[in-house]
C-alpha cells in the first residue's frame, strides 16, 4: 500500500512581526557599533576621543584662523607684532592664500599661467573618460592620455615653440612637479614592470639574469640614492658638452625605481595563476605572447590590483623627496616659503604643512576608492 508522502498545511502559518528597515539609524548603530559588549565599549571610547579631540581641531582649523592678510601680521598676536589678540591661535590661511601659485606652479611666470592650466584641464578630460568602465574609444583615449598629451605638454610648458617663451624646468614647482613626476612614474613603471616581472620569469637566461640584477639592485638602494646618481653621477657618463635636463633626470630615477617594485607586485600575481590556465591556452593553440595578453596578464593584474595602487600610492608621496637635489615638489615649495620673513609667525609653518597633507590625502585617498572600485567591477568570477 502505497503511503501519502506529500505535506499539506492544515492551519495558516502564525504571523511574524514586520522586518526593521534595513537603513534605520538604530539598526545600522546596533550592528556596527553595539553588536556586542567590545564593539559598544570600543565604539563609546572613539566617541569620547572624538568628542574630546575635534571640536579643538576645528576651532583652530576654522573658527580662530585668519583668512586673509597680505604679510605675517594677519597671523601673529599683537605682542608678536601682529594684530591678533594675546593668546589667540589659529591656523593661517591666509599664508596659504598668498602663496598660492607658488604652491600650484612654482615659480612660472604670472603672464603664462594659463599654460599649465591648461595642460591641467586637458589631462583631467583626458583621465575622466579612461576611469569609466562604459565609455566609448578607450584606444584612442589612452594614445591621447599616454602618447599625444605629454608630448604636447612638454612643448606648451617648456615653451619655445608656438610663439611661446621658454619656462625652463628649474622655474616649474608645487603640485605641478608633484603631478608631473607621478604620471611619469605611473606611466612607465607598469608597462616596464611587466616586461620585468616576465623577465624573470624566462626562460633564456641572459633575460632572467638581467631582469634579476635590475630589480634586485635597484630594491636594495633608497630612491635618494637612485635620485643622486641620476641627478649628480650620469653626467659623468655622457659625452662632454652633452647634458641632460635635470627634471628628466629625476623623472628617469623615480620611474626606473618605481619599475623595480612593480615588477615584484607583477610577479606575485603571475606565480598566483593556477597551471590550468596555461595549460588551457596551449589546448587552444596560442603562442607565448598571446597566451600572456590575452589570459594570464589580465587574470593576474586583476589578482594583484591594491598592491599595484600602493605603489602608485607610495610613489606619489615619495616625490617630495625630489627637494633634496634642488627641485621644488608641492611639500618642498612649502617649506621654501617658511623663510619668507614677510610671513613668519608661529603658526605658518604648522598650516602649510596640514595643507600639504591635506593634498596628498586628497590625491591618495582618491586612488584607494578608485581602486576599490575597480576590484568590485572586475570581481566577476567570484560573485555569487
Amino acid at each position: 500500500m502505497a503511503h501519502e508522502i506529500a505535506y499539506v498545511r492544515k492551519e495558516m502559518q502564525a504571523q511574524e512581526p514586520a522586518p526593521q528597515k534595513s537603513g534605520s539609524i538604530a539598526l545600522w548603530l546596533r550592528t556596527n557599533l553595539f553588536a556586542n559588549p567590545k564593539d559598544a565599549f570600543l565604539s563609546i571610547l572613539a566617541i569620547i576621543f572624538l568628542v574630546w579631540a575635534v571640536p579643538p581641531m576645528v576651532e583652530w582649523l576654522f573658527i580662530n584662523a585668519a583668512w586673509t592678510g597680505t604679510d605675517r601680521t594677519a597671523c601673529a598676536t599683537i605682542a608678536q607684532g601682529g594684530v591678533q589678540p594675546d593668546g589667540w591661535s589659529g591656523a593661517c590661511w591666509a599664508f596659504i592664500g598668498a602663496k598660492f601659485d607658488q604652491i600650484m606652479f612654482g615659480r612660472y611666470p604670472d603672464a603664462e599661467m594659463w599654460r599649465p592650466i591648461l595642460i591641467a584641464i586637458l589631462f583631467t578630460a583626458l583621465l575622466i573618460p579612461l576611469l569609466m568602465p562604459k565609455a566609448p574609444h578607450k584606444g584612442w583615449n589612452a594614445l591621447a592620455l599616454f602618447i599625444i598629451l605629454p608630448i604636447f605638454a612638454f612643448f606648451i610648458l617648456y615653451g619655445g615653440v608656438f610663439g611661446l617663451p621658454v619656462v625652463d624646468t628649474s622655474d616649474w614647482g608645487g603640485l605641478m612637479v608633484t603631478l608631473i613626476l607621478s604620471y611619469f612614474a605611473i606611466t612607465v613603471s607598469l608597462p616596464l614592470g611587466i616586461i620585468l616581472a616576465l623577465g624573470r620569469r624566462s626562460k633564456m637566461p641572459v633575460m632572467r639574469t638581467l631582469s634579476i640584477m635590475f630589480i634586485e639592485v635597484v630594491r636594495g638602494v633608497p630612491l635618494i640614492t637612485i635620485l643622486f646618481m641620476a641627478s649628480v653621477m650620469l653626467p659623468l657618463f655622457l659625452p662632454e658638452g652633452m647634458t641632460i635636463n635635470k627634471f628628466l633626470r629625476a623623472i628617469v630615477g623615480v620611474s626606473l625605481f618605481i619599475s623595480a617594485y612593480m615588477a615584484e607586485t607583477i610577479r606575485g600575481g603571475l606565480q598566483a595563476m593556477p597551471k590550468g590556465q596555461f595549460e588551457g591556452a596551449a589546448s587552444l593553440g596560442l603562442g607565448y605572447w598571446q597566451t600572456m595578453r590575452l589570459v594570464i596578464l589580465p587574470q593576474a593584474i586583476k589578482l594583484v590590483i591594491p598592491a599595484i595602487v600602493n605603489q602608485f600610492i607610495s610613489i606619489f608621496k615619495d616625490t617630495s623627496l625630489v627637494s633634496i637635489i634642488g627641485m621644488f615638489d608641492l611639500l618642498g615649495i612649502i617649506k621654501f616659503n617658511f623663510t619668507d620673513s614677510s610671513w613668519a609667525s608661529p603658526v605658518t609653518p604648522i598650516t602649510g604643512l596640514i595643507f600639504a597633507g591635506f593634498v596628498f590625502f586628497i590625491f591618495c585617498f582618491a586612488m584607494s576608492r578608485y581602486s576599490s572600485f575597480m576590484e568590485r567591477h572586475l570581481d566577476t568570477g567570484h560573485r555569487s
